[in-house]
């Protein structure tokens, strides 16, 4: 065997086993619910990984961005996905490919992340993790180029999105200023604590940097009244509070530590936050995110991190989804008991009696009635 096949096959085995731990290790402190029996997929054609889920100010949808760096939007009456926008001018060769390789051209062809609409003007935000921020109207087509920088430092992984609705302030995560999204593996590991909030002023088209030094900062949600903002840390398994009004303007706290990786946080209209979760947290899994030389070790070996990544996601997780209270308690756990139906989640969005399932991996989304989730 080649000498970089041997270390390709000797990390898969070591990493498998990690996410395999990952997976048998977890006392949760509620309830887990087994829904996915009851959950209907949604396949999406020629793509992968429906990450984040946005609904526009009629109601229609959702919209979700996919592998190919399409944004698509499923017509309900008509139970099919339709084409609505794209953040990349360059689209030739980006659909058509088979979806595992979708990763080597995302810097070309765009990959939408987070999503939201500011629904007095109807324009769509959209998150490109390579690309910057971006807008697109009501119409769809090719999306708006925003900001791709803020305080010099060009962004290199922009990720979660949310709007205050009262001000039109964009609010959205870069998850590294050193890593790309396709990295995001190695990124977790690595130990990197270059992560930033950031704030986008329509109106004055300009860009703030609100926190600095986070490690993997994720999926943001605005609080009900916009008092706060949460900030999914992924490899430290917590979600972070950073408030933005009120005499506690500008401090950072804990809102709460949970036993996963959390991707992206969404608001329902109650006020109460659901978590997607990557992957559960082992005790072999903590060892490895406490000890940043492990990461630097992997990024020094002559193995392509896409391709070990590729292999890893086809080891079985489980998928899992917490809902929380206001006062960071988890009130409901969601999970694939069978670990058949969802390697990992991204997202749960909850509207009109539904929740809208979202993941990086799977081939299409999830849909099921709130009263069996």
């Amino acid at each position: 065997m080649k000498p970089n096949l041997l270390i390709l096959a000797s990390l898969t085995i070591l990493l498998s086993l990690i996410i395999n731990y990952l997976s048998t290790h977890f006392s949760p402190p509620k309830t887990i619910e087994d829904i996915w029996k009851n959950l209907n997929r949604i396949p999406i054609q020629g793509a992968v990984g429906p990450e984040s889920f946005a609904f526009d100010p009629l109601g229609e949808g959702p919209y979700t961005g996919v592998s190919d760096g399409r944004i698509i939007k499923w017509l309900q009456n008509e139970n099919r996905w339709i084409d609505f926008a794209t953040t990349s001018p360059k689209r030739d060769g980006c659909e058509g490919r088979p979806h595992d390789q979708h990763h080597m051209s995302e810097h070309i062809c765009g990959r939408p992340l987070g999503l939201a609409f500011n629904k007095m003007s109807g324009h769509l935000y959209i998150a490109d993790a390579y690309l910057g921020l971006h807008m697109v109207g009501p119409e769809g087509g090719q999306a708006t180029k925003l900001v791709t920088q803020a305080q010099g430092i060009s962004f290199k992984f922009i990720n979660g999105l949310d709007i205050d609705q009262n001000s039109g302030d964009v609010y959205f995560s870069e998850s590294s200023s050193y890593f790309h999204r396709r990295n995001y593996i190695l990124l977790s590991v690595s130990g990197d604590k270059s992560g930033r909030l950031l704030k986008y002023d329509p109106k004055g088209k300009q860009v703030t940097v609100l926190v600095e030094n986070l490690r993997y900062p994720n999926g943001v949600a605005l609080s009900k009244d916009s008092n706060y903002i949460l900030i999914a840390e992924t490899p430290n398994c917590r979600i972070l509070k950073f408030w933005l009004k009120t005499s506690r303007a500008g401090i950072l706290e804990v809102f709460a530590q949970i036993p996963g990786f959390p991707d992206n946080i969404k608001r329902n209209l109650k006020g109460e936050f659901w978590v997607g979760i990557y992957s559960r947290r082992g005790r072999f899994a903590k060892w490895i995110i406490s000890n940043p030389w492990f990461g630097k070790f992997l990024l020094k070996l002559p193995v392509d991190p896409m391709r070990l990544q590729s292999v890893l996601t086809n080891w079985g997780g489980s998928g899992l989804a917490m809902k929380m209270n206001e006062e960071g308690n988890i009130v409901r756990i969601l999970e694939d008991k069978s670990r058949k139906t969802w390697r990992s989640i991204s997202e749960v969005e909850e509207r009109n009696g539904t929740l809208w399932i979202g993941s990086i991996t799977e081939p299409y989304a999830g849909m099921c009635n709130t009263s069996l989730g």
